[in-house]
């Protein structure tokens, strides 16, 4: 149910595990997997520095967006998984897990590419939201946008004086 480093300071959060993900028992290991690291390592990120999860643990059937209800029985787990790791940083990526730690009320076109402070449990870290990779493949017009947010975040680390450890 996740990936990376357990002592990050950089928190991943997706929707939830496609097929191969479900195969292989680790988030984004598929094609938009391929693609996310391709996008941390942009900004000198990878699997050993970042910590990556989903709002859910479960594929959902025929991998459709995880419901309202589904989200909400995950949500206390979710929130529990943040308060251990303590990221300074939580990327969440695409709408499901905006929707889930922020809130319905803004879509993520909106809510992309700026920082809300957002106490969760004991933690409080810094949040943004960008697009999903899987949504990137489709719509590869947008990757500016998600540049953008990963030109932010890389600012963010050097702001709040993070240290990466390979």
């Amino acid at each position: 149910f996740a990936d990376g480093n357990p002592n990050a300071s950089i928190m991943v959060i997706g929707e939830g595990p496609g097929a191969n993900e479900d195969k292989e028992g680790k988030p984004f290991v598929g094609r938009a997997g391929k693609l996310l690291n391709k996008m941390l390592e942009s900004i000198n990120l990878n699997r050993k520095n970042v910590y990556i999860s989903n709002v859910v643990n479960f594929r959902p059937p025929m991998n459709r967006r995880p419901t309202d209800k589904e989200i909400l029985r995950y949500l206390p787990f979710l929130k529990k998984h943040i308060e251990i790791i303590n990221p300074k940083i939580l990327l969440l990526l695409g709408s499901t897990a905006l929707n889930a730690l922020i809130g319905n009320e803004i879509v993520i076109s909106k809510a992309r590419g700026k920082w809300v402070r957002k106490k969760i449990g004991e933690t409080n870290p810094e949040l943004i939201a960008s697009f999903h990779p899987a949504f990137l493949m489709r719509q590869p017009d947008q990757k500016k946008y998600a540049w953008e947010d990963l030109k932010m975040i890389k600012r963010k680390i050097s702001a709040l004086k993070i240290k990466l450890n390979d």
